[in-house]
């Protein structure tokens, strides 16, 4: 009788092992399906409206580094985490880099995403968090140049409509569109911060 406790504690543990591989395998899964092809990624101008005014990254100075992402405001979990991410990055540069830094996030879907929207969701994750929200045109010429994949999918049973899959890396890029790494999607900021560290410096 007295077996059943461990044996009870060895099946919860074995659950929970298993959800871990499930939640590891899924974000496999969804990097291998969403993430650009390489060879296609070329980076370049980014130029859009945003919720700070006309945007360009030629705005940047010299030494500064956007940290570029594509998602949209109704996303209901990755998009919130790659900006969470983003900011618990920042909070553990020293404050001279980050202030070199300056956070973006780019809508995959402009028709829900009007710049009054983007202003008051990008505004809970900083001050310094940027939101641009492009035409379909401008978004389809970046998205392409970025290696950035989006596909949207109808849910009649949903109060949304739709929901949209996407591409969910992060790109560190300069004032000349120039990518100089891309890190893959995480729910842990290390990293990300990694990265920054690496191009930015002591």
């Amino acid at each position: 009788m007295a077996a059943k406790p461990n044996n009870r504690k060895a099946l919860w543990l074995g659950l929970v092992l298993i959800l871990v591989l499930l939640t590891i395998s899924a974000i496999g899964l969804y990097q291998f399906a969403f993430q650009p092809n390489r060879d296609d990624v070329t980076g370049g101008p980014i130029e859009m409206p945003s919720t700070q005014g006309d945007f360009s990254l030629t705005q940047l100075d010299k030494d500064d580094i956007a940290i570029v992402s594509f998602g949209y405001t109704y996303c209901p979990d990755v998009c919130p985490m790659n900006q969470a991410v983003k900011r618990q990055a920042l909070a553990q540069l020293s404050d001279a880099q980050r202030e070199r830094v300056v956070p973006i996030m780019i809508t995959v879907d402009p028709e829900r995403d009007t710049l009054p929207r983007m202003e008051e969701y990008i505004q809970f994750f900083g001050e310094t968090f940027i939101g641009l929200v492009g035409s379909q045109e401008q978004l389809e010429d970046v998205a392409a140049r970025y290696g950035v994949i989006w596909r949207r999918v109808e849910a009649p049973d949903s109060a949304m409509a739709y929901t949209i899959d996407h591409s969910a890396s992060l790109f560190l890029v300069n004032r000349n569109g120039e990518i100089l790494q891309r890190v893959l999607y995480s729910p842990a900021p290390h990293g990300l911060v990694s990265a920054l560290e690496n191009e930015l410096g002591s």
